[in-house]
């Protein structure tokens, strides 16, 4: 089982986030997004990523090298998954896990609960309090072939968890796991970061997830 610690990033002040994304990368090394689990579906983009915290916020960013790129769902909630989509799975106190789903315009899909079923969704207004910005803008386009990068940099305030009652990430242990997949790009692939044992690509399977400890 993967285990990771999220240092804590310590500011005097509120900062942008074009600071928070500087600030990011200059106290946090990257990490790899790299298992494949399932061999009929044998294509590995190149990911990666960063993460810290400021005691009330996660910062979380991106680092994508793939083939195809696809953008087509705008609706807070749709089928994010189905796009070009970098996801963070986590289950901050008990059982239940929240799945943070991010197209690479910063779409975004947030629901909690404790697997695939039942999920409650998180509000959309309060959805939109996650800051993101993507170095392939936020428009939505049809997919395009070739040799992308691309990075995604995501601001997640801890209200946004609002099915928990959490004050402060400071010391927190908690599940998770960090995924990239497109279902319906040209080639369909699912890149975990800790390890799954199942029989079909399955995300939502929180016995899997890997061990987060924030400083």
């Amino acid at each position: 089982m993967e285990q990771l610690f999220i240092k804590e990033i310590k500011i005097k002040k509120p900062v942008s986030l074009s600071e928070a994304e500087h600030l990011l990368e200059q106290h946090s090394v990257t990490h790899s997004i790299s298992n494949l689990n399932w061999k009929e579906f044998s294509y590995k983009p190149e990911v990666k990523f960063r993460i810290a915290h400021v005691n009330n916020e996660i910062w979380l960013k991106y680092y994508v090298k793939e083939k195809h790129v696809k953008a087509v769902e705008t609706r807070t909630n749709g089928d994010v998954y189905k796009d070009t989509c970098v996801e963070f799975f986590v289950a901050p106190e008990g059982k239940n896990y929240y799945n943070f789903e991010i197209s690479c315009i910063g779409t975004i899909h947030l629901a909690y609960g404790p697997g695939r079923n039942g999920r409650k969704f998180v509000d959309p207004d309060t959805i939109a309090k996650i800051e993101r910005v993507s170095t392939l803008g936020d428009q939505p386009f049809e997919e395009k072939t070739g040799n992308f990068e691309w990075e995604i940099m995501i601001r997640i305030p801890i209200e946004v968890m609002s099915y928990s009652d959490l004050k402060s990430l400071g010391g927190l242990k908690a599940m998770a796991n960090f995924y990239k997949c497109g279902d319906e790009t040209s080639i369909p692939h699912y890149v975990t970061w800790n390890p799954i044992k199942t029989e079909e690509p399955d995300y939502h399977r929180p016995e899997f997830f890997g061990k987060i400890f924030f400083e």
